[in-house]
């Protein structure tokens, strides 16, 4: 039923983490009122006999967007065509695309905010007239060819929802956005994921990781994957991961007590050695050796919602708690207490 249309999507996504996702929306952990919404929508456009009303979902990497396109491809019994937006270099390839579409398809377009403008004007017609214009052939004898689609669903899976341009954001009727997970959320979906890998978790092991996730699924399921190998090296393998497999294995992994990795902590530190701030984001990217994308997506939301680093119109600052967590010397420590 998945149909992966360019090596970005499915060739990209881990083996191990696919085999752990939800295979129905009522294995699906979280996002309860998006979920409610979603199943809201797909049986009233199940009962009409008509695809679904395009859905745009937004939010951090690794909180489900990809799994629910799956699961909504699942629930109204259509195929689901896979791409992303950087796949997408031409126009010839979005048109061949959709007029290749079938009725009821979903198309899931990851990453869609980087979509090519030439290519996303092309997008326009297609969702709300069912239709494409080419045009063939160049100058005296050029002349443009309307191409019909099918009636089909566009699922967009962005991270950056703010790049999306306004003329595509308001062809979607659909619009949700994921939040991250709760602790006891984490805790569910390792307790879930355990059990698919075949690897005994304690609950107080599974607690332990889960303040440490991020409040990521993907993050969580990496960790556990990772327990796994130190548990199946330990000395009792068949005992599974246990708080002194949690200790051991996030020591190895530099991953501290409130879920901190070593680039979490080299970002406070170069605020720390810049004064504490402000600091633009280039300037961090460039002391700490990494992306600024990488830094704005992936590390500073957690340090944002730890309440150790602030974004203020003038730069980034270290707040006083991140300078303490710093100061600390317990903030190293990877010991599942609490």
């Amino acid at each position: 039923m998945f149909q992966t249309l360019s090596g970005r999507a499915e060739d990209s996504v881990d083996a191990a983490e696919g085999a752990l996702r939800p295979r129905s929306f009522t294995e699906f952990v979280g996002q309860q009122r998006v979920v409610d919404n979603l199943l809201t929508w797909v049986e009233a456009a199940k009962r009409r006999e008509a695809a679904l009303d395009h859905v745009l979902l937004s939010g951090p990497p690794g909180l489900g967007k990809t799994t629910l396109a799956h699961l909504l491809a699942q629930a109204l019994g259509s195929p689901l065509r896979i791409t992303s937006g950087p796949a997408l270099e031409r126009a010839g390839d979005l048109v061949g695309l959709l007029t290749g579409l079938e009725h009821g398809d979903v198309l899931f377009v990851d990453e869609i905010h980087r979509l090519p403008r030439a290519v996303e004007e092309y997008l326009y017609a297609a969702m709300e007239d069912l239709a494409v214009d080419v045009v063939i052939d160049q100058g005296p004898s050029a002349r443009s060819v309307r191409l019909n689609v099918e009636p089909f669903t566009l699922v967009g899976a962005t991270t950056r929802e703010g790049l999306l341009s306004q003329p595509l954001r308001h062809r979607f009727g659909i619009v949700e956005k994921l939040a991250p997970y709760s602790s006891e959320e984490i805790e569910a979906i390792l307790t879930q994921s355990s059990a698919r890998l075949g690897v005994p978790l304690e609950r107080s092991a599974a607690g332990a990781l889960a303040v440490r996730a991020r409040g990521i699924p993907r993050v969580a399921n990496r960790l556990l994957r990772r327990l796994r190998d130190v548990a199946q090296l330990s000395e009792d393998a068949q005992a599974g991961i246990d708080n002194a497999v949690v200790l051991r294995g996030l020591t190895m992994l530099g991953i501290d007590a409130l879920g901190l990795e070593d680039m979490d902590r080299r970002l406070l530190e170069a605020l720390r050695r810049l004064g504490g701030g402000p600091a633009g984001l280039g300037t961090l990217a460039v002391a700490v050796g990494e992306e600024a994308d990488t830094l704005e997506l992936v590390y500073e939301p957690h340090l944002i919602r730890l309440g150790f680093l602030q974004r203020t119109p003038r730069g980034r600052m270290l707040t006083d708690a991140g300078l303490a967590h710093l100061s600390d010397g317990a903030s190293h420590d990877t010991s599942p207490a609490g």
